[in-house]
């Protein structure tokens, strides 16, 4: 007997017996959610490889990838899509899919810092308000049209909320990802689209919420006010129960200490929980991780170690299957006819419209300059990832109906694509046009009572000590002008979303990373170093951050170098020295930033290979003692190498020793007028000092230059140069896969050179480098 009932496919269960019982793995849950998963990775950081050099964001990579899986391009084959993505399973993917949300919109919270946006200045504020009110005007009125064609029936409020905040958003982690590919995160312009995206965002937020109330369609309107109210009481209920549960975790984690994992479990649970209650009340579930995330205090290691332990499995593996949950719901296929296309491209230009020429106009009402008001019009019309997040929601709650889904979200690929090139078009950071006054690029100068600039980098407190300590003996004594030292913190944009919170802390390139007037508790260690050290040697502080890719780092070391006018950068070694005295690479990332530097840089460059210089904290200036040793061959780096220990020398704590190497004269061929020179001149003005020692050394051999080398282990600190000329410097013979620290650098560095010694490795500045005349600095 024939029946007519529907057969619902049997649930699929979670693991299978392996394909030699006869399974098929693609027929099990488990299997088929890691095959996906391992597709979606390759298929996502492929295409990001590729737009990497168009600077493209992650995101569009990931939006194009979804896309591209599903049935617009390899779903229009049946037999790939019913394999790899049958129905039945996307149950299993959706839900991996807003776990991975979930999380992730609660790292956007943690990162979102609620007290900047009070600090907002009123351009930013201005910009956010008619940047989101413009262009939710305009999809109010494309909603209209919308309902007139391919969306009728639709229920008509939340449509339209939908539909103008579709338009008005703004995506703030991905803007922050553009600025900082740009390298415009410290510039004006990127201080007001960050302010004015993270108001955008938390707006459109709440306008978001009221679009979900709205949804209930099929139910008495006083459903939407009772999910409304709720939604306002968890708010409220959040606000007073979790900060002091969060403050009582966060004073209980110590700086420099792991967090305890109790705390951790802890606070991913109270996410979880939080995202179930909103989900309860009729708001999707990410706005409890949202609020969650907000909540939890900035300050200190807690939050850190919150982000460390969840970024990279959400951003790494969770969040690109909501791409691709995305991609499979979007049929380019149903764009089809003029008036489909004709849709998209009003959706487009109005979009683009709304939020450009709103931003622009406003901005020059705020006498911003025309070119960055254009930048600005055209990094607030990103959207990306909060755009699509939008979208799935108004397609589940089946307000979006499938073609005006697949619209949208070419509208917001497109928009999103535009950005970096027409940014990169009209607007290039202002340097400084006129650069001939910048004439001291070394230390070796003609009027040693000029200021001494120097650019002292850094990656993490463990560079700290050392640098101040050199910092301190380079300040000499009896200048007018004296020393002032930029230490720039050299902070790598990875992919992790973290970068916002890295973000946060930069500021207008050449004001300190921190804010005086909102000191914490739990300052970072870097930052009480730094205070303590200006305040207790007088010496000009003015501590940088760049924030960057190690790829192209270097490019900000070497403008904020020129712009700055420094005579000298300082940059620390790649390896550290271990407690058994051996050299441990700390990454070797930093090393190609050491090269570039030395190749790029318009000034003096200096490598410290750091051995615990002065100790493991700053020594004042009443209990420096300290033994330097120049090691002299011959060329332009060695004269900088010496020209800076001669600055050293001027603090009374330091023993300057020189020794100059001369190949014994009856094997010696030719002599350096230039140098000679330079060192009859720099021993008639040292010959009345104490604590100057000039010494010439006659060696045959390298074997004999090796051995007189070794002798000296006991100094404290090593000044020579990274490409010693002369006949002496010929003769040397060691063999080094390090080429940035030339030969005699090298040799000091390795771990074969039994010393406790600190060795800086110098490169002068070559323009200046080839001059005949011979100057020096005491």
């Amino acid at each position: 007997m024939a029946s007519n009932a529907t057969v619902c496919p049997a649930p699929m269960a979670a693991t299978s017996n392996g394909v030699f019982q006869g399974n098929n793995p693609l027929h099990y849950a488990l299997p088929l959610a890691i095959l996906q998963i391992c597709l979606v990775v390759t298929v996502t950081r492929t295409l990001a490889y590729f737009l990497r050099p168009l600077r493209q964001p992650r995101v569009i990579a990931e939006i194009i990838g979804g896309v591209l899986l599903g049935p617009s391009a390899l779903g229009r084959n049946k037999s790939y899509l019913h394999s790899v993505f049958p129905s039945r399973s996307l149950t299993v993917l959706d839900t991996l899919a807003n776990l991975g949300l979930l999380f992730f919109l609660f790292l956007v919270g943690v990162e979102l810092d609620p007290k900047s946006l009070r600090r907002t200045g009123k351009k930013a504020l201005a910009i956010a308000i008619v940047g989101i009110s413009f262009p939710f005007a305009l999809g109010i009125g494309s909603s209209f049209v919308f309902r007139q064609s391919i969306s009728k029936g639709v229920h008509g409020p939340p449509f339209i909320v939908f539909m103008g905040v579709a338009l008005s958003i703004t995506a703030f982690p991905v803007l922050a990802r553009i600025l900082a590919e740009l390298k415009l995160l410290t510039t004006d312009v990127g201080r007001l689209a960050m302010s004015a995206a993270a108001i955008n965002d938390v707006v459109a937020w709440i306008f978001l919420a009221l679009a979900i109330a709205l949804s209930t369609s099929g139910h008495s309107p006083l459903v939407s006010v009772w999910v409304l109210l709720s939604g306002c009481c968890f708010v409220i209920c959040a606000v007073l129960v979790l900060p002091p549960v969060f403050k009582w975790m966060a004073r209980r984690c110590q700086e420099g200490e792991p967090v305890d994992e109790l705390y951790i479990c802890a606070t991913l649970a109270l996410v979880l929980a939080a995202g179930f209650a909103t989900d309860a009340i009729g708001i999707h579930a990410l706005f409890g991780a949202f609020v969650v995330g907000i909540l939890v205090p900035k300050e200190g290691p807690f939050a850190s170690a919150l982000v460390e332990k969840v970024e990279d499995l959400v951003s790494g593996l969770l969040l690109p299957l909501y791409f691709v949950s995305s991609g499979l719901k979007t049929n380019v296929a149903t764009i089809r006819g003029a008036q489909s296309w004709g849709l998209l491209v009003l959706v487009i230009v109005t979009a683009c419209f709304g939020k450009i020429v709103g931003t622009i106009v406003v901005s020059l009402l705020c006498k911003v300059p025309t070119r960055e008001a254009l930048a600005l019009g055209f990094l607030m019309n990103s959207k990306g990832l909060v755009e699509l997040i939008v979208l799935n929601i108004g397609r589940d709650k089946k307000v979006l109906n499938e073609q005006t889904f697949s619209i949208m979200v070419l509208m917001a690929l497109f928009t999103t694509f535009i950005t970096t090139p027409l940014v990169v078009a009209v607007y290039k950071p202002a340097r400084r046009a006129n650069m001939d006054d910048y004439k001291h690029r070394t230390v070796e100068r003609k009027n040693p009572r000029t200021e001494f600039r120097v650019m002292a980098c850094f990656h993490s407190s463990i560079n700290i000590p050392s640098l101040i300590n050199l910092i301190e003996v380079s300040r000499g004594t009896d200048r007018p002008q004296g020393l002032c030292v930029y230490s720039m913190h050299l902070m790598e944009l990875s992919e992790r979303p973290s970068a916002i919170r890295m973000v946060n802390k930069a500021r207008k390139n050449g004001l300190p990373f921190w804010n005086k007037g909102q000191r914490q508790i739990n300052s970072d260690r870097v930052v009480v170093a730094f205070e303590a050290f200006q305040q207790l040697s007088g010496v000009s502080m003015k501590p940088m951050t760049a924030i960057s890719a190690m790829a192209n780092i270097h490019e900000d070391i070497c403008t904020s170098a020129e712009n700055k006018r420094v005579a000298m950068i300082i940059l620390p070694f790649h390896k550290h020295q271990r407690v058994d005295g051996s050299m441990e690479t700390t990454r070797n990332d930093f090393r190609w930033v050491n090269q570039r530097v030395l190749e790029h840089a318009r000034c003096s460059v200096g490598i410290l290979v750091d051995r615990g210089f002065g100790g493991t904290t700053h020594v004042p200036a009443s209990e420096v003692s300290s033994s330097i040793t120049v090691l002299f061959f011959g060329g332009c780096d060695d004269r900088e190498a010496l020209a800076y220990g001669a600055r050293m020398a001027e603090h009374p704590g330091i023993n300057l020793t020189v020794l100059r190497f001369l190949m014994e004269p009856q094997q010696s061929q030719a002599i350096d007028t230039i140098d000679d020179e330079y060192l009859a001149e720099f021993q008639q003005k040292t010959k009345n000092e104490s604590s100057m020692k000039y010494e010439v050394r006659m060696v045959g051999n390298s074997v004999e230059t090796i051995a007189m080398i070794r002798e000296l282990s006991r100094s404290d600190l090593f000044l020579v140069g990274r490409k010693p000329k002369g006949e002496v410097a010929a003769t040397l013979d060691v063999t080094s896969d390090i080429p940035e620290l030339g030969p005699v650098g090298s040799l000091l560095a390795s771990s074969d050179f039994s010393t406790t010694a600190s060795v800086l490795i110098v490169q002068q500045y070559k323009s200046l480098a080839s001059s005949d005349s011979p100057v020096i600095s005491i």
